[in-house]
């Protein structure tokens, strides 16, 4: 890290965008469509992962210089749980369309405030424990790209062979920064097996980090159709006519992911190895993992318990409210007023599911 950093680690030139438009599907039944996981207090803090997020990176950020993507549904929930960020911070999109074409604008929308901009994209949902080692990865990261002409990720070094994750590959060299050699979508488990004896894969985070005028440009060749729908409207972005652009244009973009419209075919990627314990928190098990546990590693959130000859249960319950349970073993229990949900853990890919079921079964409320 420079000495410029060291000492001003908040530069005007960093610039971040927080991604908050997911529904959490899998977190059901307490993230639905009006109320997202990522404005639930998912671990007992105090705070909700929003909240968590915006306070870690704004250690390196201006917060005048966060932005939140969000669908236009959570505009109030976003401004309840931050208030003093700016109404022109929050970028709302009106239809769902994947990671690219809001990155895009949001990088097209900063580089009208400071050319000389270097961006972090990161999700608002994830738990991040040693927030040090964050901020200096990420520091890093800025002071790679606002002097090369790169594209970075962070990976994170994977402690089993998942198959939810996807994969970054990597040449092997002794840089702090490796060359990307490929991406894989999440693997079956043989292949996530042979991935982590190769010594040279990391999970992609989906934390990215670039100069404003990269990711621009690399949009021009990758996806020159989006960005020729968006640069009609720069010279008004960042103004009153901004929303009006959008809620005319965003839903004529191409629904893509910014991984397979631009990381997967750009050249000039490169990646930075973690140096901090990371969790996507993507279902009830992995929420799990992160909580505190009783000796028989049962993990109850708000609620109080009497758990005999139980163990590795997964609870949640309304604040105050007991439960009793005898002979329960590796369950995810979730009471959330007007539903109950028990299910085994080994079965917690299937809640996305047992949730659509749930709503064609009982109506759209409770989704």
């Amino acid at each position: 890290m420079s000495n410029s950093q060291s000492t001003n680690p908040r530069s005007t030139n960093h610039y971040a965008v927080i991604m908050a438009g997911g529904v959490g599907s899998r977190f059901w039944p307490v993230s639905t469509e009006e109320f997202p996981k990522q404005f639930h207090d998912m671990l007992g803090t105090g705070k909700s992962l929003l909240q968590q997020t915006f306070e870690r990176i704004s250690k390196i950020v201006p917060a005048e210089n966060i932005l939140i993507l969000t669908n236009d549904r959570y505009e109030n929930l976003v401004k309840q749980q931050l208030p003093k960020i700016e109404n022109k911070r929050i970028f709302l999109e009106p239809a769902m369309r994947n990671t690219a074409p809001c990155i895009l604008l949001s990088a097209m929308k900063i580089r009208q405030e400071n050319p000389d901009a270097v961006m972090l994209v990161a999700p608002s949902d994830h738990w991040i424990e040693d927030e040090t080692a964050f901020s200096e990865n990420i520091l890093t990261a800025f002071q790679t790209c606002q002097n090369e002409n790169i594209l970075m990720t962070l990976g994170i070094q994977p402690a089993f062979p998942n198959t939810g994750y996807g994969y970054i590959q990597f040449e092997k060299s002794e840089k702090e920064i490796k060359k990307v050699s490929q991406f894989t979508e999440k693997p079956d488990y043989q292949t996530a097996k042979t991935f982590l004896e190769a010594g040279n894969y990391l999970w992609n985070a989906g934390i990215f980090s670039w100069s404003v005028k990269t990711i621009i440009a690399e949009f021009k060749t990758q996806l020159p159709e989006m960005y020729e729908l968006f640069s009609e409207g720069k010279e008004i972005l960042n103004t009153e006519k901004e929303r009006k652009f959008i809620a005319e244009n965003y839903a004529k973009a191409e629904n893509i992911s910014i991984d397979y419209g631009i990381m997967e075919k750009a050249k000039n990627v490169g990646v930075l190895p973690a140096s901090f314990d990371w969790n996507d928190l993507g279902t009830w098990g992995s929420l799990h993992n992160q909580l505190p546990k009783d000796d028989q590693n049962n993990a109850v959130v708000n609620g109080k318990s009497l758990l005999l000859n139980s163990e590795n249960n997964m609870i949640r319950l309304p604040e105050g409210k007991v439960i009793v349970a005898e002979g329960l073993h590796n369950f995810i229990v979730i009471d959330k007023e007007d539903v109950l949900l028990i299910i085994p853990k080994k079965k917690e890919q299937e809640i996305k599911e047992i949730r659509n079921q749930s709503i064609k079964k009982f109506g759209e409320n409770l989704g």
